[in-house]
């Protein structure tokens, strides 16, 4: 198709940021960092290779997320643990930070809540940045690996993708079954995972985590929460996943309660102020 004359007229005009942040309420990083030099670990879970843990974290206390044996990424699942229909929403995530996320910034809630479920306190990967590929860490792109995108494209039956193995945990935890649970299974936080876009075809790439043993990514928890993680099949994510050829680890996720009053002002968030009429 011929292209118009003022193509590259068009192809130049500046973009313009879908939501500008400068009024968005920012955390108080210091006085959570403050508290989390004093924490204890309370409790510690590990999601196996090819597996998935829950866990749930009170408001106001610390989950981090460690890297223990080896180059292992992770997908994660929030609801709010008083009620699981307000959820991670990590497309509103992305819209607010970006595709990567990084210290200082928090996942939100889906609607009507809408509101922050956790703020990101400590990442030990923060200096990655962006590489020449277009590459980062821990993104809000990807949506999970799942048995219905790779039934779609292999024709095979495997069960241990990130989605199921978040399915399964989920059912366990609250005692239903898996076709019960698998509908509040949604879009991840993909902890530790490098990925990008190609600049040629736009489409979604992932590449070796720079993830070692000791790695972590620490987080404030703004309202209660359960969680889940899954120590995805790929591993490292060099290769490929949906399969048992990539050579996995185990995840570690420790809960920390902050020392009685590290909080002084401290207030978990409201639910958004939005009135919820819609015009109507």
């Amino acid at each position: 198709m011929t292209q118009p004359a003022d193509a590259e007229d068009r192809r130049a005009i500046p973009p313009v940021i879908c939501y500008p942040t400068a009024t968005l309420p920012r955390p108080d990083l210091a006085l959570y960092r403050a508290a989390l030099d004093g924490a204890e670990v309370t409790e510690t879970h590990v999601a196996a290779p090819r597996e998935a843990a829950s866990f749930t974290v009170p408001a106001g206390h610390f989950f981090r997320i460690r890297s223990v044996e080896g180059p292992q990424v992770g997908d994660l699942n929030l609801w709010n643990a008083n009620d699981i229909s307000e959820r991670f929403y990590s497309g509103k995530t992305r819209a607010l930070h970006g595709t990567h996320v990084t210290t200082g910034e928090r996942l939100w809630s889906s609607f009507p809540g809408f509101r922050p479920m956790a703020t990101i306190v400590e990442d030990s990967l923060d200096w990655y940045g962006i590489d020449a590929y277009g590459g980062s860490v821990h993104d809000v792109i990807g949506t999970r690996c799942d048995p219905y995108t790779h039934n779609l494209l292999s024709g095979g039956q495997y069960h241990h993708c990130c989605h199921s193995n978040l399915t399964r945990a989920l059912a366990q935890h609250l005692g239903m079954t898996a076709a019960e649970a698998e509908p509040h299974v949604h879009d991840v936080l993909n902890v530790f995972m490098c990925t990008g876009f190609t600049r040629d075809t736009g489409q979604y790439f992932m590449k070796a985590s720079p993830v070692r043993p000791g790695d972590q990514l620490t987080f404030f928890s703004e309202i209660d929460l359960l969680g889940a993680l899954s120590a995805c099949p790929g591993g490292d994510c060099s290769t490929e996943h949906s399969s048992d050829a990539a050579r996995c680890y185990p995840l570690e996720i420790e809960i920390l309660a902050p020392a009685a009053g590290a909080l002084q002002g401290w207030e978990s968030p409201a639910r958004s102020g939005y009135d919820g009429s819609h015009g109507m």
